[in-house]
């Protein structure tokens, strides 16, 4: 046996024999055909393929994945089917070494054809089996230590490329061990000037804050002490991408930033961090705003963690993480430590069906979408930063950031999608086209008679919830200027949905003094949005153009009064339930009233 293989084994003992037996004979395999090659660089060829095994050796992978790495590529490079693939290592290795070999390189700074299709392929191919893409990740991690050799136009398009998909896939993955390393590996490359000044500024202030940070670690371990806790404290400077988004953020020098360096508690159990954090507010002011609770409501991708700012020594802001020894191995290792949990501890395993970025893959992979919708997608939807808000029953439903009430209300149900009419968040209207905000309670109003508009098209920000719009406008307004599109776009999801809860409007008949809206005749905007249930108020009999205002009523809408109307003052709760709107006025109107 190889002596390199050899030392694999030997600092990762975990393996059983029958496992060692696997990934010998992959190595060897390979080691017969291209054990004297070498690659471009001059490199020995078998050298890529065992530092990836180390990778996942580190994330605890099994042996078919590792033994994956050996034979990765082999099907193109060598000629050798599937078939002999199965006899010699079995099915399930096959089935690894056909799903890479199936992902091409991503060509993404662009959305042409063959971009699209090569991430989709990339995408399913993780529904299928997420090794797959772990397998992949340690691969682009590999490459991107060794990317010194390439040239310069080569290395900044492959650091990009880094960090606009296989950074991000790491981090919804939960994998921050990769996660981290690339972004920092991308920076070096994508901007070196920053790159070696944050550098710099970090190695300073670490020696520089080195005696604090001694001092903070001691108080926590003393109050740990006294409350009968065994805790271990840890700091860290922050990633060097980490510090490079806060400067552009906050448009600040790295060195005019405080809050480079991290401390890290772990404790024993989930009731232990709360009661470290509790600790920790005792003896430092935490800062307002600043702290987030991840273990009651984990991350998407199965991190938790409590994240605390502290006002430490000096007045200098000390950011805390509280987790469990088994939150910190989730965080560093992601789903990759699923494969851990399955072999045989009793601990929860974070199974795939937990993912929502695994659902969210599963689900584009019934859909059709354009290719330049399904690229989007993955960009911002799958790949980018999300937001939680809650239905008024308490389940969390995760939108990319920039969602507005109509991309929530489709992530429901298309049904739901295409009556909403308006929608509250935390109790108050607003507009359809207003971003939600991070852990907003979000009700849906509906109507029977409502549909789909080119209006909600533009305020919706998700590629379903336009996908959905566009279809439905396609197939019943031709006149709205959505062309029928060829049949691979799709139509509505008609899926059940169940569990969740959304306000529905049944169509009220109008009260005494009120007249209904009639669409056809006067339109009124709220925000971007025109699709509402609305009633005019006979006391003050609104038309156009007189100044308006308008009143959610409890159930029958919005009341539009007139701005001077008397009886305003007398409706309770007018300063909560008050809303700005104004006439929609026809594009006809307003070309005659230029030409006057």
């Amino acid at each position: 046996m190889d002596e390199r293989l050899d030392a694999l084994f030997a600092d990762y003992p975990r393996f059983e024999e029958s496992e060692r037996d696997l990934i010998s004979r992959a190595w060897e395999f390979m080691a017969e055909r291209k054990g004297n090659d070498t690659r471009a660089g001059g490199e020995p060829f078998m050298e890529h393929p065992l530092r990836i095994a180390r990778i996942l050796a580190e994330l605890d992978l099994d042996a078919e994945s590792i033994a994956c790495t050996f034979l990765h590529g082999t099907l193109d490079e060598l000629g050798i089917g599937l078939e002999e693939i199965t006899e010699r290592f079995g099915p399930a290795v096959a089935a690894l070494v056909s799903g890479t070999s199936r992902v091409s390189a991503l060509k993404t700074a662009n959305k042409t054809l063959h971009g699209a299709e090569s991430v989709r392929r990339m995408f399913f191919a993780l529904v299928g089996d997420l090794r797959i893409v772990i397998i992949r990740l340690a691969d682009r991690l590999d490459r991107m230590r060794h990317l010194k050799g390439y040239p310069e136009e080569t290395r900044k398009a492959i650091a990009q490329e880094t960090i606009d998909i296989w950074a991000p896939l790491a981090n919804r993955l939960g994998i921050s061990s990769i996660k981290d390393e690339l972004e920092d590996l991308s920076l070096k490359y994508i901007n070196r000037e920053a790159f070696d000044h944050i550098k710099a500024i970090v190695a300073a202030k670490k020696g520089e804050r080195a005696g604090y940070l001694e001092r903070a670690e001691g108080e926590i371990l003393e109050a740990a002490r006294r409350a009968g806790l065994r805790v271990t404290v840890k700091t860290r400077a922050k990633h060097f991408w980490s510090i490079y988004q806060k400067m552009k953020k906050r448009n600040k020098a790295a060195d005019e930033l405080y809050d480079l360096l991290a401390m890290r508690i772990i404790c024993g159990t989930p009731n232990e961090c709360y009661t470290v954090l509790g600790l920790v507010h005792t003896i430092w002011k935490p800062l307002e705003g600043r702290f987030k609770d991840y273990v009651a409501m984990p991350k998407a991708n199965g991190y938790q963690s409590l994240h605390t700012t502290v006002m430490c020594e000096g007045g200098k802001p000390l950011e805390i993480q509280i987790r469990t020894k088994e939150m910190h191995l989730v965080a560093e290792n992601g789903v990759a430590s699923h494969w851990l949990y399955k072999r045989g501890t009793n601990r929860e395993a974070l199974g795939e069906e937990h993912l929502s970025v695994i659902n969210r893959l599963r689900e584009a992979s019934t859909e059709q979408f354009s290719d330049e919708d399904f690229l989007e997608r993955i960009r911002s939807e799958i790949l980018g930063a999300s937001i939680y808000v809650f239905t008024p029953k308490g389940d969390i439903i995760e939108l990319p950031a920039g969602s507005t009430a109509i991309d929530f209300a489709y992530a429901i149900h298309t049904a739901v999608g295409e009556k909403i009419v308006g929608a509250k968040a935390d109790g108050t209207i607003i507009p359809l086209s207003q971003a939600l905000k991070n852990t907003q309670v979000v009700e849906v109003i509906t109507h029977p008679q409502a549909h789909p508009t080119a209006n909600q098209y533009n305020n919706a920000h998700t590629a379903r919830a336009r996908q959905k719009i566009r279809a439905w406008l396609q197939e019943n307004e031709p006149a709205s200027g959505f062309e029928k599109k060829s049949a691979h776009e799709g139509g509505a999801n008609t899926s059940p949905h169940t569990g969740l809860s959304h306000h529905k409007g049944t169509g009220p008949q109008p009260a005494e003094g009120e007249r209904s809206f009639d669409a056809a005749v006067l339109k009124i905007r709220v925000g971007d949005t025109t699709n509402f249930l609305l009633k005019f108020a006979a006391c003050c009999s609104p038309v156009p153009p007189d100044p308006i205002v308008g009143y959610i009523s409890r159930g029958r809408g919005i009341i539009i009064h007139r701005e001077e109307c008397p009886n305003l003052a007398r409706i309770p709760e007018i300063e909560n339930r008050g809303i700005r709107v104004e006439w929609e006025v026809p594009k006809e109107d307003k070309e005659k009233r230029k030409k006057k």
